[in-house]
């Protein structure tokens, strides 16, 4: 499981924080136009932007401004990252690898090659 938390987000060796977001949303994007993407998960990302956009708040910026401001960066940050780990592992590998330029391959680690041994002789 581990390992598969670690494909959810596009990143480059050298990525700052702007180019990792671009690449982050670009993911987004293109896991919200999949059709293998349950339209259920889908709903994480439009409620996030909704809470966004939406006059109520869990902290109303008028009374603590830098904090009203940071809930509103949390939820946004937590509905897009739960969308990521909860959508397929490989629908997720498929796109970063499209949006990356690197390969992919649906099998990698899911064969084996191995040769049967009879214990019992």
């Amino acid at each position: 499981m581990d390992n598969q938390s670690d494909n959810k987000k596009v990143t480059s060796p050298n990525s700052n924080l702007l180019e990792s977001t671009i690449l982050n949303a670009k993911l987004v994007m293109r896991l919200m136009s999949d059709s293998r993407v349950s339209w259920l998960l889908k709903l994480l990302p439009i409620g996030s932007l909704a809470y966004l956009v939406a006059p109520i708040d869990l902290v109303p910026g008028g009374v603590m401004t830098l904090i009203g401001a940071a809930d509103d960066a949390a939820v946004m940050w937590f509905g897009l990252k739960l969308f990521l780990d909860l959508c397929p592992a490989d629908v997720v590998d498929e796109h970063v690898a499209q949006i990356t330029g690197r390969s992919f391959s649906a099998d990698d680690g899911d064969v084996v090659e191995a040769e049967v041994v009879d214990l019992d002789e």
